[in-house]
């Protein structure tokens, strides 16, 4: 007897549809910006009719705020590794590892965030004064804890913290000239592993908290 396929439920579909809208939504905004992009463009690649665009995001500022809100939840994820850390050499090699992914699979979500703030966060200056900061104030206070327990360098929190962000980012934003330099091709899986390692060795060395 054939196997029957269970049809799928209402909210599997919007999962489904949702999670091809904002796909095709990062690749639209990291490509055209927020000004040149339409919602026509992203239905167009999504596979979806216009209306339904606007069924699941009213208008295009809505659905750019999901997707920059996005690729930010993705980051705060990884940096659950912070909390959980007995020190630097862990929590900092882990969020590495994890930046480094989100930078290989979410490359034109990191685009968008990038381009937002450069152009002054027209439509996410809220969020940045709020959640942004309250993220960051957090990893400060976990940072200063490791310093005072002698288990790193006496660093400015902040300042790592960017060179971080600058660093692993840097993969996403600006892949076009890493492929570019590495003769056309992307990083395969041994590149990506020495990059993440070379990292972790550069910034755990410099801030004093050697690698085991």
């Amino acid at each position: 007897m054939a196997e029957t396929t269970r049809p799928m439920r209402r909210q599997d579909i919007r999962r489904e549809n949702e999670k091809a809208i904002l796909l095709a939504a990062e690749k639209v905004f990291a490509e055209a910006g927020f000004g040149g992009a339409t919602m026509q463009l992203i239905a167009d690649l999504a596979g979806l009719p216009k209306a339904n665009l606007h069924y699941y995001f009213a208008t295009k500022e809505e659905l750019y705020r999901s997707v920059v809100q996005n690729i930010f939840e993705i980051w705060l994820q990884a940096a659950n590794c912070f909390d959980a850390a007995r020190g630097p050499v862990d929590g900092i090699s882990a969020y590495i590892d994890a930046k480094m992914e989100i930078s290989r699979r979410h490359p034109d979500g990191s685009k968008v965030w990038a381009s937002e703030v450069m152009h002054g966060a027209p439509v996410l200056q809220d969020y940045m004064e709020s959640t942004l900061r309250e993220w960051t104030d957090g990893r400060v206070e976990i940072i200063g804890r490791w310093i005072e327990e002698g288990k790193m360098d006496p660093v400015d929190p902040r300042h790592l913290l960017y060179m971080l962000w600058a660093t692993t980012q840097h993969y996403a934003d600006f892949g076009h000239q890493i492929e570019t330099l590495n003769g056309g091709k992307s990083l395969s899986d041994r590149q990506w592993r020495e990059a993440k390692e070379n990292i972790k060795r550069v910034i755990l060395t410099g801030i004093g908290a050697q690698p085991a």
